[in-house]
């Protein structure tokens, strides 16, 4: 007998009638003999449709907002999981459903972006133990003050893989949309190739600069509780991606993926003063806040006196970051702010990049070649992003794609 951790994705569970597909993928690993326990989404659009709502009540967040933003949007899941546990009753598969505050699983309060701390099994084990199917829904979790907290969005991810390294269990299966992890996302690149294995280190970086296959956090706890991972097809029944350590995988590619995102916003502040303590005094805030700082660069004037400062930060934290940053500006006296949406980052990603030189080199030739401004470059020891122009984001993800040999060949392209 295995214990399998199964999560599915807001698309897996979209209607009543996918709902009843799921379920007789559970009763598969159910018949085989395994324990199982499920992390569910929200039905597909119901997130969306819950934080329209709370932004039409209170447009800018405050603690005790993002308090109730959680208790809105929580509630997508708390249908999903009672309806799939009610369709495994009616298939005769004794199941029930848990909210986060019921296993329990408990967070810090960071609301709307909590992270978890604990997750007690007593009550799952106790579930799995008397033949049952344990049913949780994703995204959710506890504070220390009893309220409601979520993960941020894709959180289902992480309770899934969280989930099995609470319970110790053989593998974590998350079902989604695709049957796998591609070298860069189908609909943009139609050439792109399924990767049979990636390496906990890639899908991380690949995660964080775009992918939407798995959340970040997912992926981070996978690898720091050696938790094995499966990317599979709700709908098509073939072999996914197994996210495992570096050594096992065998072929060293240079570059193993692409990735966008046109999830980020640009600020620039210019005129900043170059003396001590203004990164700590623009950065510090926006670290109170919650509000997660990518990519960062400064111009220095030629006399050293001043410097603009650019940095990125998701696109739906843009108007607070704004606020922030103009709320330093009497202190801080710098010159003037602009805040850009339309702009899109691109990654070229892979563990291949340790030993092969170059790989910077021909993203920048690749994209020039095609009258691609770049505005921001950050790199990592298996990464190299840029940010550009919105409008150019698939052109310049196609481009690269193709520069790095990753296309798959015509007669068997995705």
């Amino acid at each position: 007998m295995a214990l399998i951790v199964q999560k599915f994705g807001g698309t897996s569970v979209a209607d009543i009638a996918r709902i009843r597909h799921v379920a007789t993928l559970v009763e598969r690993e159910v018949k085989a003999g395994n324990q199982v326990v499920v992390a569910v989404s929200a039905m597909a659009g119901v997130t969306d449709q819950l934080v329209s709502m709370v932004r039409e009540v209170s447009p800018l967040y405050t603690p005790a907002s993002q308090a109730e933003y959680d208790a809105v949007v929580a509630s997508g899941e708390q249908v999903t999981s009672g309806l799939l546990a009610l369709t495994l009753q009616e298939m005769g598969i004794q199941a029930r459903s848990f909210q986060g505050w019921q296993i329990a699983l408990k967070t810090d309060e960071a609301h709307s972006k909590a992270r978890i701390e604990e997750i007690e099994t007593d009550a799952l084990m106790a579930t799995l133990e008397s033949g049952r199917v344990a049913v949780v829904a994703g995204f959710q979790g506890v504070d220390a003050h009893g309220r409601i907290s979520t993960l941020g969005r894709g959180g289902s991810d992480t309770t899934g893989v969280a989930l099995a390294a609470a319970l110790k269990a053989d593998r974590c299966d998350i079902y989604t949309d695709v049957d796998g992890i591609y070298t860069a996302d189908p609909r943009v690149v139609t050439r792109a190739r399924k990767l049979q294995k990636v390496a906990y280190e890639e899908i991380l970086e690949m995660a964080s600069q775009g992918a939407k296959v798995l959340q970040i956090r997912s992926v981070e706890m996978a690898m720091n509780y050696n938790v094995p991972v499966q990317v599979r097809s709700t709908f098509v029944d073939v072999p996914g991606t197994m996210v495992v350590d570096e050594e096992e995988v065998m072929e060293r590619r240079k570059v193993t993926g692409v990735t966008h995102t046109r999830d980020d916003a640009r600020i620039t502040m210019t005129g900043v003063p170059n003396v001590p303590g203004v990164s700590a005094a623009i950065f510090g805030p926006l670290g109170d806040a919650n509000i997660n700082v990518d990519m960062i660069v400064q111009n220095i004037t030629e006399d050293g006196k001043e410097t603009d400062v650019t940095f990125t930060v998701p696109r739906t934290d843009l108007e607070r970051a704004k606020s922030l940053v103009e709320s330093i500006k009497p202190s801080l006296q710098y010159h003037s702010l602009f805040a850009d949406k339309n702009v899109a980052k691109v990654s070229v990603i892979g563990v291949g990049m340790r030993s092969h030189a170059g790989i910077a080199g021909e993203m920048f030739k690749t994209l020039a070649e095609k009258n691609i401004n770049i505005q921001v470059i950050s790199t990592s020891e298996i990464k190299v992003s840029v940010l550009i122009e919105e409008a150019y984001a698939e052109l310049a993800v196609r481009a690269l794609h193709s520069a790095y040999g990753l296309d798959a060949p015509e007669e068997s392209a995705a």
